[in-house]
């Protein structure tokens, strides 16, 4: 391949990648929130996320440090 027909399949390619990134109607630019991937409508549920989350990483560590002292 010529240097030329490279370059025209890299347009190409990058203009296809967006033009179909513009076509998504589903996200809202300027709401707050729209582009996460869980709602933050429900105080409740976004806390019991957080904690999990969060929880599940911080625990971890303490997890395998009882689980490697307790193995005999």
């Amino acid at each position: 391949m010529s240097g030329r027909a490279v370059l025209q399949n890299i347009l190409k390619r990058n203009f296809s990648v967006s033009a179909a990134a513009r076509s998504q109607h589903w996200q809202q630019h300027g709401i707050p929130g729209s582009n996460l991937p869980f709602g933050i409508g429900n105080k409740f549920k976004l806390t019991a996320y957080f904690i999990l989350f969060f929880g599940t990483g911080f625990n971890a560590p303490f997890l395998l440090v009882r689980h490697q002292l307790l193995k005999k």
